[in-house]
């Protein structure tokens, strides 16, 4: 952030702000399981979805469910 620089060094810019930020703190794991959590739900109702909407349209046409 701007207070860690000294008054002779020019601004940083924004990567290199975000860079000096990320190395300051460490990298939260319970925060990225949630994260992927989140995604494989996503995905997981999305392909829920799509299996309804398919095996919905095979009755509508008047075939017969094999």
């Amino acid at each position: 952030m701007a207070e860690d620089r000294t008054e002779d060094e020019p601004p940083r810019g924004v990567l290199a702000e975000a860079a000096a930020a990320k190395a300051n703190k460490p990298a939260r794991p319970d925060r990225t399981r949630q994260i992927v959590t989140g995604a494989a739900i996503g995905i997981g109702s999305a392909a829920l979805v799509a299996a309804l909407l398919y095996a919905n349209r095979r009755r509508k046409r008047g075939n017969p469910p094999a």
